[in-house]
Protein backbone atom coordinates (compact mmCIF):
# COMPACT_ATOMS: atom_id res chain seq x y z
CA UNK A 1 0.00 0.00 0.00
CA UNK A 2 1.18 3.59 -0.90
CA UNK A 3 0.81 6.90 1.06
CA UNK A 4 1.30 10.79 -0.12
CA UNK A 5 2.34 12.47 2.69
CA UNK A 6 2.58 15.81 1.59
CA UNK A 7 4.26 15.23 -1.61
CA UNK A 8 6.38 12.45 -0.39
CA UNK A 9 5.89 9.02 -1.39
CA UNK A 10 5.75 6.68 1.76
CA UNK A 11 6.12 2.71 1.22
CA UNK A 12 4.12 0.76 3.46
CA UNK A 13 3.88 3.07 6.05
CA UNK A 14 0.32 2.86 6.66
CA UNK A 15 0.12 0.48 9.37
CA UNK A 16 -3.65 0.65 9.87
CA UNK A 17 -6.72 2.94 9.81
CA UNK A 18 -7.99 5.47 12.60
CA UNK A 19 -11.16 5.07 14.43
CA UNK A 20 -12.88 7.45 11.74
CA UNK A 21 -11.19 5.50 8.84
CA UNK A 22 -8.18 7.91 8.48
CA UNK A 23 -5.32 6.06 7.75
CA UNK A 24 -3.12 6.34 10.90
CA UNK A 25 1.10 6.14 10.62
CA UNK A 26 3.20 4.24 12.84
CA UNK A 27 6.87 4.95 13.28
CA UNK A 28 9.11 3.71 15.67
CA UNK A 29 10.61 6.79 18.10
CA UNK A 30 14.40 6.33 18.87
CA UNK A 31 17.29 9.23 19.95
CA UNK A 32 20.56 9.70 18.67
CA UNK A 33 22.16 12.81 20.72
CA UNK A 34 19.78 15.29 21.90
CA UNK A 35 17.13 14.43 18.45
CA UNK A 36 14.04 12.16 18.41
CA UNK A 37 13.49 10.58 15.41
CA UNK A 38 11.26 8.40 13.43
CA UNK A 39 11.38 5.26 11.49
CA UNK A 40 8.44 3.30 9.91
CA UNK A 41 7.38 0.85 12.29
CA UNK A 42 6.47 -2.02 9.83
CA UNK A 43 10.30 -2.22 8.92
CA UNK A 44 11.47 -3.30 12.44
CA UNK A 45 12.09 -6.71 12.71
CA UNK A 46 13.03 -6.49 16.38
CA UNK A 47 14.93 -4.38 18.69
CA UNK A 48 18.31 -5.70 20.65
CA UNK A 49 20.41 -4.97 23.51
CA UNK A 50 24.28 -3.51 21.78
CA UNK A 51 26.59 -6.62 21.75
CA UNK A 52 30.04 -6.59 20.63
CA UNK A 53 30.19 -6.88 17.04
CA UNK A 54 33.04 -8.65 14.68
CA UNK A 55 34.35 -5.87 12.57
CA UNK A 56 35.09 -5.96 8.99
CA UNK A 57 38.24 -5.08 7.55
CA UNK A 58 38.78 -1.89 5.00
CA UNK A 59 34.59 -1.23 5.79
CA UNK A 60 33.37 2.59 6.15
CA UNK A 61 34.28 3.13 9.98
CA UNK A 62 30.05 3.43 10.39
CA UNK A 63 28.89 0.25 9.46
CA UNK A 64 30.63 -1.41 13.35
CA UNK A 65 30.53 -4.80 11.78
CA UNK A 66 28.43 -7.60 11.40
CA UNK A 67 26.70 -10.12 14.20
CA UNK A 68 25.24 -13.31 13.53
CA UNK A 69 21.20 -13.81 14.19
CA UNK A 70 20.05 -17.13 14.40
CA UNK A 71 22.39 -18.01 11.44
CA UNK A 72 21.90 -14.94 9.36
CA UNK A 73 24.90 -12.52 9.12
CA UNK A 74 23.65 -9.03 9.79
CA UNK A 75 25.99 -5.74 8.85
CA UNK A 76 25.34 -3.28 11.85
CA UNK A 77 25.50 0.38 11.38
CA UNK A 78 26.45 2.91 13.94
CA UNK A 79 23.92 6.33 13.04
CA UNK A 80 25.72 8.37 14.92
CA UNK A 81 29.24 7.60 13.38
CA UNK A 82 27.12 7.98 10.03
CA UNK A 83 25.89 11.29 10.53
CA UNK A 84 28.50 12.53 12.48
CA UNK A 85 26.82 12.84 16.03
CA UNK A 86 30.08 12.95 18.14
CA UNK A 87 31.92 9.94 20.06
CA UNK A 88 29.15 6.90 20.58
CA UNK A 89 29.18 5.55 23.92
CA UNK A 90 27.75 2.03 24.62
CA UNK A 91 25.69 1.80 27.49
CA UNK A 92 22.78 0.15 29.11
CA UNK A 93 20.15 2.33 27.06
CA UNK A 94 22.30 1.75 23.39
CA UNK A 95 20.12 -0.56 21.44
CA UNK A 96 20.40 -2.18 17.68
CA UNK A 97 16.79 -2.07 15.99
CA UNK A 98 17.12 -4.87 13.04
CA UNK A 99 15.50 -3.60 9.91
CA UNK A 100 14.13 -5.78 7.29
CA UNK A 101 14.46 -3.48 4.15
CA UNK A 102 13.38 -5.33 0.47
CA UNK A 103 14.36 -8.67 2.25
CA UNK A 104 17.91 -7.41 3.26
CA UNK A 105 18.60 -7.59 7.18
CA UNK A 106 20.31 -4.89 8.90
CA UNK A 107 21.05 -3.40 12.51
CA UNK A 108 21.42 0.07 13.11
CA UNK A 109 22.87 1.24 16.59
CA UNK A 110 21.05 4.10 18.52
CA UNK A 111 20.92 5.69 21.77
CA UNK A 112 17.60 4.38 22.78
CA UNK A 113 14.81 3.82 21.87
CA UNK A 114 11.33 5.47 23.73
CA UNK A 115 7.91 3.89 21.99
CA UNK A 116 5.68 3.63 18.73
CA UNK A 117 4.45 7.10 17.79
CA UNK A 118 1.36 6.86 15.67
CA UNK A 119 0.82 9.87 13.38
CA UNK A 120 -1.94 11.39 11.27
CA UNK A 121 -0.94 12.33 8.04
CA UNK A 122 -2.00 15.97 8.33
CA UNK A 123 0.85 15.71 12.03
CA UNK A 124 3.83 15.14 9.42
CA UNK A 125 5.19 18.53 8.24
CA UNK A 126 7.53 18.88 5.19
CA UNK A 127 11.51 18.77 6.03
CA UNK A 128 13.13 21.74 5.43
CA UNK A 129 16.09 22.58 3.35
CA UNK A 130 18.98 22.69 5.47
CA UNK A 131 22.23 21.16 6.19
CA UNK A 132 21.58 19.22 8.41
CA UNK A 133 23.28 15.25 9.54
CA UNK A 134 20.18 13.84 7.85
CA UNK A 135 19.97 14.69 4.40
CA UNK A 136 16.37 15.87 3.47
CA UNK A 137 16.68 13.76 0.64
CA UNK A 138 16.43 10.56 3.68
CA UNK A 139 13.59 12.27 5.17
CA UNK A 140 9.60 12.04 5.38
CA UNK A 141 8.71 14.64 6.89
CA UNK A 142 8.92 16.04 10.58
CA UNK A 143 6.46 14.12 13.00
CA UNK A 144 4.56 16.85 15.35
CA UNK A 145 2.80 15.50 18.38
CA UNK A 146 2.16 18.16 21.25
CA UNK A 147 5.72 19.62 21.77
CA UNK A 148 6.77 16.34 20.64
CA UNK A 149 8.82 16.63 17.41
CA UNK A 150 9.89 13.78 15.31
CA UNK A 151 12.27 13.76 12.61
CA UNK A 152 11.16 11.47 10.25
CA UNK A 153 13.53 9.11 8.31
CA UNK A 154 13.04 7.50 5.10
CA UNK A 155 14.97 4.21 6.22
CA UNK A 156 14.33 2.86 2.76
CA UNK A 157 16.19 5.29 0.71
CA UNK A 158 18.75 5.96 3.56
CA UNK A 159 20.01 2.33 3.57
CA UNK A 160 19.84 1.86 0.29
CA UNK A 161 22.15 4.97 -0.76
CA UNK A 162 25.32 4.63 -2.35
CA UNK A 163 27.29 6.06 0.30
CA UNK A 164 26.06 3.34 2.63
CA UNK A 165 27.22 0.69 0.37
CA UNK A 166 25.31 -2.12 2.13
CA UNK A 167 22.83 -3.13 -0.90
CA UNK A 168 25.96 -3.55 -3.17
CA UNK A 169 28.42 -5.45 -0.33
CA UNK A 170 25.37 -7.89 0.64
CA UNK A 171 24.67 -8.67 -3.27
CA UNK A 172 28.71 -9.17 -3.66
CA UNK A 173 28.61 -11.43 -1.18
CA UNK A 174 26.15 -13.85 -2.58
Amino acid sequence: MHATMNGVQSDGAIARNGSAGQPVLEFLAFTLGQEEYGIDILKVQEIRGYETVTAIANAPEFIKGVVNLRGIIVPIVDMRIRFNLGVPRYDQFTVVIILNIGGRIMGIVVDSVSDVTTLKPEQIKPAPQMGTAFEADYLLGLGTLDERMLILVDIDKLMSSADMGLIEQTADAI
